[in-house]
């Protein structure tokens, strides 16, 4: 008889080895039959995998997403005092002026969606994008912004949403992790946190693929070591962490196992995703150059081979100065490299089984901060209002949700929070966010957490 609240992996991995493999097969939830299926995933699913890019340091959707012709219409104005008092800023002081935006917006594609002149790539592929510019979160801060828009909590600690994914579907690939991580820019605030497994088994962790160098370090054995001698020795390493297993029950050495095995494939795997040599010439000047480019192509690559979550950071887009410049130069290094990432899933058949999501953990203000010529001035922090955007995977391509007030400092409809966002992720990958849960400290914990969350179902297609 086992103990009451005894976690199914805990009781299946302290029945011996037999069930320890199967334990280990549930862990990640293989290709499990629709009649075995957990119950969190009763809903059909529309995506199989995210490619999911955070832009650290939060753009100004006002100047890339959301214009405000009132706004440039009182321009170095004083603001109104509604916009500014009670509330708190990170920066912000005094009495501040309005920024209206120096941009123009042109309406692309057959929905005739407005971007900003500095996104005129993404504007190629503009019918495919949802734009939902009425987010809001409870954050002004980055690090625990950061954490909000990846954990649902703005304490370290929870999963990630990549975490929550494949712990929930698990990865259809045998050879590479189900989480795959990028960095390009400054690390983000709230740093390895927004990629870690926190309470779920550490194998639900992202896995960081470097930009230079080798991808992953260690990844090639020792000079003196063959694959065979490896082979020989990571089986006797297994052998004695399943009889650790059979004595204490402890579901993390299940994860070590699988990740001895896993670092063992990626060895043959990795060096294979990341020679681009098969990619013809033209689709590598689609993507253009530079870091952030190879890496919009490694993410194509990597669901085209079963990984189910990739995610991007790119930073820093923190424009409390110089916004002008920066913002400009920001925009040309991610533009054309997404724009042809989206044309590329969409040619190949992917983009209907790959999310595409675009945000960031918070918006920017529509007063001034700084000096107030064109070239020094920048925007402050703002939660109250802000643009995310998705695309493929079953969202309504071509379509703008939620509005803003005319000065953009607040969601005047639709308003949607982080956790409705969440919510709605979910929904998409087949996965019902309310079944979705781990116990741990006494509850069943789940990413939405305990407040009410919605699917945003006006953005499905």
């Amino acid at each position: 008889m086992t103990a009451p609240h005894l976690h199914r992996r805990h009781f299946l991995s302290r029945t011996g080895t037999g069930l320890g493999s199967l334990a280990l097969g549930a862990l990640l939830h293989r290709d499990l039959p629709a009649a075995n299926a957990p119950a969190w995933r009763a809903i059909a699913p529309k995506a199989r995998s995210v490619i999911f890019f955070h832009m650290t340091g939060a753009p100004s959707q006002l100047d890339l997403f959301d214009e405000k012709p009132v706004l440039r219409t009182y321009d170095r104005q004083l603001a109104p005092e509604s916009l500014f008092a009670g509330k708190r800023f990170s920066f912000l002081r005094g009495h501040p002026k309005l920024l209206g935006s120096p941009y123009q917006f042109h309406r692309h594609g057959r929905s005739g969606l407005p971007l900003s002149e500095l996104l005129p790539q993404l504007g190629t592929v503009a019918d495919e994008l949802c734009l939902v510019k009425s987010l809001h979160t409870t954050e002004f801060n980055h690090g625990p912004a950061q954490l909000f828009f990846h954990t649902g909590v703005n304490r370290q600690g929870n999963p990630s949403l990549g975490s929550w994914t494949t712990y929930g579907l698990g990865s259809d690939s045998e050879n590479l992790p189900a989480y795959v991580v990028f960095l390009s820019g400054n690390t983000p605030g709230a740093g390895a946190s927004l990629w870690k497994s926190g309470f779920l088994p550490s194998v639900h962790q992202g896995v960081q693929l470097r930009g230079e160098g080798d991808p992953v370090l260690f990844l090639n054995n020792p000079a003196d070591v063959t694959r065979t001698e490896r082979r020989r020795t990571l089986d006797h390493i297994e052998a004695l962490n399943r009889q650790h297993l059979e004595s204490v029950g402890d579901p993390e050495i299940i994860t070590r196992i699988e990740q001895y095995e896993m670092a063992f494939r990626m060895q043959a795997s990795v060096p294979d995703l990341i020679d681009l040599s098969s990619e013809n010439a033209a689709t590598r000047q689609r993507y253009g150059k530079g870091e952030f480019a190879t890496q919009c192509l490694h993410a194509r690559r990597l669901v085209e081979r079963g990984v189910r979550f990739v995610e991007l950071f790119h930073g820093d887009w923190d424009t409390h100065a110089s916004q002008k410049d920066r913002l400009s130069a920001l925009t040309k290094e991610v533009d054309q490299p997404i724009a042809a990432l989206i044309a590329d899933l969409r040619q190949r058949g992917l983009l209907d089984q790959t999310l595409v999501v675009w945000g960031a953990e918070f918006g920017r203000t529509p007063m001034l901060q700084g000096d107030e010529s064109p070239g020094k001035c920048g925007r402050d922090h703002q939660k109250d209002a802000f643009s995310v955007w998705l695309a493929g995977g079953g969202v309504q391509g071509g379509i703008s949700h939620g509005t803003t007030t005319e000065l953009g400092n607040a969601v005047a409809e639709n308003p949607v929070q982080v956790r409705d966002l969440h919510a709605t992720l979910m929904h998409l990958l087949g996965i019902d966010h309310k079944t979705l849960t781990y116990r741990y400290q006494g509850f069943d914990q789940r990413l939405t957490g305990v407040e009410e969350a919605r699917v945003i179902r006006e953005l499905l297609s």
